[in-house]
């Protein structure tokens, strides 16, 4: 998906994990999606670098959806579908 079609998906529920260092942002994401519906959109956010690379093959292993992720000013907002 394109940085534009991320930004306008329809979100759920927001994980800002902002601040906080591996595993935590993991460990956030992973409760929220557990509360959450088949077919419902999370969107984690996060400073840490280690996430834009441990989320999405988490999310994936887990049978998640991982639609993308985009830069902003000193975080990334990655998208993950249940």
């Amino acid at each position: 998906m394109t940085t534009e079609e991320l930004k306008n998906l329809q979100i759920d529920k927001v994980v800002d994990a902002r601040g906080t260092a591996c595993p935590g942002p993991l460990m956030a994401t992973k409760k929220a999606l557990g509360e959450m519906k088949s077919g419902e959109l999370v969107e984690v956010l996060s400073s840490d670098g280690g996430t834009k690379r441990d989320v999405p093959m988490w999310a994936e292993r887990k049978g998640f959806q991982y639609l993308g992720d985009v830069l902003e000013d000193g975080y990334f907002r990655l998208y993950i579908r249940k």
